[in-house]
């Protein structure tokens, strides 16, 4: 009994001295008044954003990750919930939310989804890519280009032709595609067939030649790049010639080591407005582009947690997924 009498003295005693408290918090006092409860955090709901299938628990996370966040926007120094709310003039703030709620559906662990979201929209993660010298196509002043790395014996690459010429021909006045060469070590032809490209481009041919490539990918050999040459009616000649000269090398060498430099994975490997699309996640081409035309943003599920395993084998992707969302490595 004298144990448990001693025990509440001292813990009337340690409740009465003072101690370090947020003066802004709830339950504060002001004028010596009596504390007040601490109130529970409510919840945040934004517009568009569908948090219905939410646990209690998944709210709470997404509701404290959107007030974190900053906006993608450097001009909107606000957090992401601030700026959907208030409507602010950052279009990518509605897109980001999506994300961050599709991340935390998707029970990826906060830290991630933190890295994930810098990755996918704070601007000091965009890269500038230099393009000079690269084949093009769509307008030099689009507000969106894509830079494609590809290699011309990868089946996940012939796969992705689709839906790059897809997304060119929803926005055919706003999307600008670059093509650099990647040549894997495992493909014997990917050489060959990538200078054949660059030598029909030299006589205004580079993407009839690259789709006939895509097309007939199990037929790559000498003979046959020159009978493309011929479906294209190029010269034969110079076609050759530019094939083994030291501009188509120095074109392949160039783009050899901004790969390195970039430290790609795999091909294809895009980017989007100098930002790297996970092709191996479920945001699709087409989303990210819609996004940063600033059209209706669609869903968003954030790639999954670091050391997942998701990433794709060796041999061309992961068990199960796409062939367009698949890379050789």
């Amino acid at each position: 009994m004298r144990f448990v009498l001693a025990a509440l003295v001292l813990a009337i005693a340690l409740a009465s001295l003072p101690g370090c408290k947020d003066s802004s918090a709830n339950g504060a006092t002001s004028g010596g008044g009596s504390p007040q409860p601490s109130a529970e955090p409510k919840d945040i709901v934004l517009p568009g954003v569908d948090t219905s299938a939410m646990t209690p628990r998944e709210r709470h996370e997404f509701s404290s990750l959107v007030t974190q966040l900053i906006a993608p926007c450097p001009s909107t120094p606000v957090p992401v919930s601030q700026c959907v709310l208030e409507k602010r003039a950052c279009a990518a703030c509605g897109q980001a939310a999506k994300f961050v709620a599709s991340a935390v559906r998707a029970g990826v662990p906060d830290s991630d989804i933190e890295h994930a979201y810098k990755e996918r929209f704070d601007p000091s993660s965009v890269k500038t890519l230099p393009l000079a010298g690269s084949p093009t196509k769509g307008p030099d002043g689009a507000p969106v280009t894509i830079v494609e790395f590809a290699d011309f014996e990868c089946p996940h690459c012939r796969a992705a032709v689709p839906m790059v010429d897809a997304v060119l021909a929803a926005h055919p006045d706003k999307v600008r595609l670059v093509y650099k060469f990647v040549v894997l070590s495992m493909h014997v032809h990917a050489d060959a067939a990538a200078r054949a490209a660059w030598a029909a481009g030299q006589q205004g041919k580079f993407w009839e030649m690259e789709h006939l490539l895509f097309e007939r990918q199990e037929h790559l050999e000498q003979g046959d790049l020159e009978r493309y040459a011929g479906m294209l009616k190029l010269d034969l000649d110079k076609f050759k010639a530019d094939m083994e000269s030291p501009a188509a090398k120095d074109r392949l060498a160039q783009d050899k080591k901004l790969t390195e430099d970039l430290k790609l994975q795999g091909t294809p490997t895009i980017y989007v407005n100098g930002r790297e699309l996970d092709v191996e996640a479920d945001e699709s081409l087409e989303d990210r582009v819609d996004a940063e035309l600033g059209v209706s943003p669609p869903t968003v599920t954030a790639p999954a947690p670091s050391g997942s395993g998701a990433s794709a084998n060796m041999d061309g992707g992961g068990a199960g997924a796409a062939p367009s969302q698949q890379r050789d490595r």
